[in-house]
């Protein structure tokens, strides 16, 4: 960054050759309903001695909602009939007609982050750390949440040990992927002497909003996490069959019962496209077979366990490849409830290309064998795309 204006004179090329930093700035916006704004820096050489990552971040999230309006005059069968096919006078295509400026969820974050290989247990180790501030802003929001109105702050610590070992990174024929995490808030219940066993718990009274401002307005958690990956070659070769196993664990843990957290839950089903919902504060969590966000959310612990029998059609800066693919995994709305035996199931084939300047594109089709959770229907025949981003 510090030679990017400067010509490249070793090489004679244009752009400064440097030391693999990234700097990114993004918008993305729908027009009313959604926009969103984010700025960040990394390097892993930093100080130009050690590889040693750091990074910093910042970004901005609105989500409004609709009226109220829209669900009072559309009957059931118009709802219907709109959701469908778009007709009639309270579709999806006259949404613009309801749009309600008071009604919204906004987010601003910070983050800072380090990281560095360690030389033990092995040299495939890493350690990073990444502290974290989130302001939640919410007015009248009908979403899923504890909280509808209110301002939210949540400051945090993570820290994460991985390993990797894999031989390929976009077609891994042999090793591992392994990774465990905690983030951690402060235990703000612990001394700030509120009874929050008797705060917040009666909707109907006049000081139900001031009493879950109260309540909400610093968030504490523990969260741990934990996801395994082996890549293990059945054939010889280049092009050989490969079977990948997978375990993910997450649990959402509280100081206080009487205190949980609001946000930084699970959102559990589907494609898992859209990875750390900004506009909803949830984890994603892919489960095929299975509609977006039918097995839970608002989850509070989750796991997931995959098989897949991989064979590459073309390797090279163009890779192409094949799966099929057994997974299992659920949900629950209480740690306690936890039950790795408790599995929604499914089945599936997929296909993966990943193009230079393009990145991975996918698409699986999976059949769910069980009832989801949320709408209690069987998850039945779905197509998920992949886009940027492996499940």
């Amino acid at each position: 960054m510090a030679n990017l204006f400067n010509k490249n004179k070793e090489h004679r090329g244009i752009m400064p050759i440097g030391d693999g930093e990234v700097l990114s700035i993004g918008a993305q916006t729908n027009g009313s309903y959604y926009q969103s704004y984010n700025a960040s820096y990394s390097t892993n050489w930093f100080g130009g001695k050690r590889p040693i990552q750091f990074s910093v971040g910042a970004y901005f999230s609105k989500q409004t909602d609709i009226s109220s309006t829209y669900f009072n005059n559309a009957s059931m069968m118009n709802y219907y009939n709109n959701y469908y096919y778009g007709s009639g006078s309270y579709g999806y295509n006259n949404y613009e007609n309801y749009y309600d400026p008071d009604t919204y969820i906004k987010l601003y974050g910070l983050n800072l982050g380090w990281g560095k290989r360690l030389r033990w247990p092995d040299d495939y180790f890493t350690l990073s750390m990444q502290l974290s501030y989130q302001r939640y802003i919410l007015k009248n929001w009908r979403g899923s949440f504890l909280m509808r109105t209110g301002t939210a702050n949540n400051l945090n610590l993570s820290i994460s040990v991985n390993r990797t070992s894999t031989d390929n990174q976009l077609f891994p024929r042999r090793g591992s992927e392994f990774s465990a995490s905690v983030t951690l808030t402060p235990p703000w219940s612990a001394w700030d002497h509120k009874d929050y066993k008797n705060l917040a718990n009666n909707s109907n009274s006049p000081t139900f909003a001031k009493e879950q401002q109260e309540k909400y307005r610093w968030i504490e958690y523990n969260k741990w996490k934990f996801k395994a990956k082996t890549y293990t070659a059945l054939t010889n070769g280049q092009k050989c069959f490969v079977l990948m196993t997978r375990v993910e664990l997450g649990l959402l843990g509280s100081y206080n019962k009487y205190k949980k957290s609001p946000f930084e839950t699970y959102y559990m089903g589907g494609d898992g496209m859209t990875g750390y919902s900004s506009g909803y504060a949830e984890e994603t969590v892919a489960l095929r077979g299975y509609e977006n966000g039918s097995i839970a959310y608002n989850a509070y612990a989750y796991d997931r366990f995959s098989l897949e029998l991989r064979y590459p059609f073309m390797l090279g800066n163009t890779t192409i490849y094949g799966l099929g693919f057994l997974e299992a995994g659920n949900a629950w709305y209480n740690t306690r409830d936890f039950n790795p035996f408790d599995m929604k199931r499914s089945a599936g084939l997929g296909v993966r290309i990943y193009l230079p300047m393009v990145g991975l594109m996918g698409i699986d089709w999976a059949y769910g064998f069980d009832k989801d959770n949320v709408n209690g229907k069987k998850g039945g025949s779905q197509f998920h795309f992949i886009l940027g981003q492996e499940f």
